[in-house]
């Protein structure tokens, strides 16, 4: 069988071969949460800077190999730009690195982000040296808006943080890949394999998920499944789909047909 070229992809000058993110919340212990990281071949593994005790002996980061994975400190869990601040802070202080996952939660209900405050909390961690992938609503001025302040990715949702409803509104994405100068990592919302799938069949660079493959009746198997979809979906827009028809196309030609 024929090997596939390499197909990597960069961000912030680091380059990287998996398109799929994963999590590290909501699994039943650590052993679970080690064999999911392995069984997804992700290269970038994020970790909620506020739920990580550093007290403690043993937290969610032992869970990681720091040789192969990049971690990913997120905000989760802030309401305000400032709070997204001070986390980002400590958890450089901490030694977990520049890089970090933007949220700003603007409602406890739905967990939408606040766009608002997404943007003045990008603009200075920008400015402090931070490598900034904020996530963020399907918005295309927003997503453009962060690009220019010098943002290293923009992660729209696909759906609501945990809803499992996958992609609901494709052409936004579609928007926002058209005018996309940096990754566009969707973020949020994936239930299931084909929604993996249909993220990088769209063109986006990767997509980010947690509670799709820990929240699974067999979270490793999923984290397999979830491996897989991206790869298939980006071979599926790199391979370029027929378009769509109204009427049927016959498979075989109509000429040269035996009386």
């Amino acid at each position: 069988m024929k090997t596939l070229p390499s197909d990597p992809w960069h961000l912030a000058g680091r380059t990287l071969h998996s398109r799929l993110l994963v999590g590290t919340g909501k699994y039943a212990n650590l052993e679970q949460t080690r064999a999911a990281i392995a069984e997804s071949g992700a290269e970038i593994v994020t970790v909620a800077v506020r739920r990580v005790d550093f007290s403690q002996k043993q937290t969610v980061l032992d869970a990681l190999d720091r040789n192969r994975h990049i971690l990913l400190p997120n905000t989760a869990g802030c309401f305000t730009a400032e709070d997204a601040i001070r986390y980002a802070n400590l958890g450089r202080e901490a030694g977990l690195g520049d890089l970090v996952k933007l949220e700003v939660i603007g409602d406890p209900r739905t967990l939408f982000p606040d766009n608002q405050a997404t943007l003045q909390a990008a603009k200075v961690l920008v400015a402090d040296g931070f490598v900034v992938l904020p996530y963020i609503g399907d918005d295309p001025v927003l997503c453009s808006k962060l690009q220019d302040l010098g943002c290293a990715a923009v992660m729209p949702l696909g759906a609501p943080i945990g809803s499992g409803l996958g992609i609901r509104n494709p052409f936004n994405l579609q928007i926002i890949l058209e005018q996309a100068t940096v990754p566009v990592l969707v973020d949020a919302g994936v239930g299931t394999a084909s929604d993996a799938a249909i993220a990088l069949e769209l063109g986006c660079t990767a997509v980010l998920m947690n509670t799709a493959i820990a929240g699974a009746k067999d979270p490793v198997r999923m984290a397999r499944a979830m491996r897989l979809a991206v790869q298939a979906g980006r071979e599926a827009f790199l391979a370029g789909r027929i378009a769509r028809k109204l009427h049927a196309a016959a498979s075989s030609p109509l000429t040269g047909l035996l009386a």
